[in-house]
């Protein structure tokens, strides 16, 4: 046994909380709003993973885990809904920080519209994949309330974010799938894979990134 997947989990995180002490990002000053969406977000991902891998649309390879489980996920699969969103949020607080100007404000609209038209489109066809339509038709919710009632000025720095932390998760991902220690059950997906990994992850880096900063943004906001 060789715990890869809680190795992959500390690297994500480790630099991230290092530099959340960087004194013009001071990111620690905003665990107060941070943990607490990471909890909201995090439960309901952990359930919906709980119910996916009980439907067999993904399971865990034994061998990379360290054998501690919550119900019937492996808790380095829970931690993932922990470091993830964490280290992507560090992201969009140093771009703020840093950048002054939020180049893709201008076009956040069109983003938004272009993501909408292809989910929409995409979960139609497959619309006989579990894993694909539910991640289309949740995606699609979130994207229908940030047009139509949210207005988030955000909305800019939220995909400058994604498109940079796509990278990263890709890179975690192709680890994960190729060892692999996440196995994909193609009855359930589209089969269209980025190398080993199911495009629909694609979107599940969207959608956690997304709720995850609109939670994050609406307790910065509140209190």
């Amino acid at each position: 046994m060789t715990p890869i997947y809680l190795y992959l989990d500390i690297l994500v995180i480790l630099f991230p909380f290092v530099l959340s002490f960087d004194k013009k990002v001071a990111f620690y000053k905003k665990w107060k709003y941070l943990f607490p969406a990471i909890l909201l977000v995090g439960t309901f991902f952990v359930l919906w993973d709980m119910a996916f891998t009980h439907l067999k649309v993904w399971s865990f390879n034994p061998q990379y885990l360290i054998g501690i489980t919550l119900v019937n996920l492996p808790i380095e699969e829970v931690l993932f809904f922990l470091v993830v969103p964490f280290s992507c949020i560090f992201v969009y607080e140093v771009l703020i920080a840093y950048f002054k100007t939020d180049f893709l404000k201008p076009y956040s609209l069109a983003l938004n519209l272009i993501f909408l038209i292809f989910f929409i489109a995409f979960g139609l066809y497959f619309n006989q994949k579990i894993y694909t339509l539910f991640q289309c038709l949740l995606l699609v919710m979130m994207l229908i309330l940030h047009k139509r009632y949210l207005k988030a000025p955000y909305l800019g720095r939220f995909y400058a974010t994604f498109f940079i932390c796509l990278i990263p998760f890709l890179i975690m991902n192709g680890y994960l799938t190729s060892l692999p220690i996440v196995i994909y059950n193609d009855a359930f997906n589209s089969g269209i894979r980025i190398g080993t990994i199911p495009l629909e992850d694609s979107f599940y880096c969207l959608l956690l990134l997304l709720m995850n900063i609109t939670a994050y943004e609406f307790l910065k906001k509140k209190y």
